[in-house]
């Protein structure tokens, strides 16, 4: 370890096995949603979600890493490093990928809506796990695969649904 960090390799705050394992739950549960996602054949399944996940737990873990590193400086400086515009970021490029899953058809019929706002929460539940709040991302991961399965079914069976996302 000591030969990696002299090449340039920062210490981190929290322990590489705490962050694997923030690194790690953010996959998982963007893997339950995108599964839930690939089954219906939907464009953005299990891969796209687990990536949407895991990098916006990786930013927040980085985030929380550069704040622990810089609270030697003024207080002027650490009020310019606020952890949430990093969360922002995160919700804006989460956004612009989801954004790109909802395609409206000739006959203005839009798709991918759900698709785009699994893709929105994958990332939310990233955010939750790279902070270390389990308890928030799997709460969030079994809300959304209520509401993509169950919900969706109940939509077929008594409302007549018949988008197909």
């Amino acid at each position: 370890m000591e030969d990696f960090l002299a090449l340039g390799g920062n210490p981190t705050h929290e322990s590489f096995g705490v962050i694997a394992v923030r690194l790690l739950v953010a996959a998982i549960l963007g893997a339950l949603i995108g599964l839930e996602r690939e089954i219906k054949n939907h464009p953005a399944g299990l891969r796209t979600h687990m990536l949407v996940s895991t990098a916006a737990a990786a930013f927040t873990v980085m985030t929380f890493e550069i704040y622990h590193e810089m609270v030697d400086l003024s207080a002027d400086a650490i009020a310019r490093l606020d952890p949430i515009r990093v969360i922002e970021a995160v919700t804006a490029g989460v956004a612009f990928l989801a954004a790109g899953a909802i395609i409206r058809s000739g006959r203005g019929d839009i798709k991918g809506l759900t698709t785009g706002a699994a893709m929105w929460m994958a990332g939310a539940i990233g955010v939750a796990a790279g902070a270390g709040f389990f308890s928030v991302a799997a709460l969030a991961t079994v809300l959304v695969l209520v509401i993509t399965i169950l919900l969706g079914q109940f939509e077929k069976r008594f409302l007549d649904d018949r988008r197909e996302d």
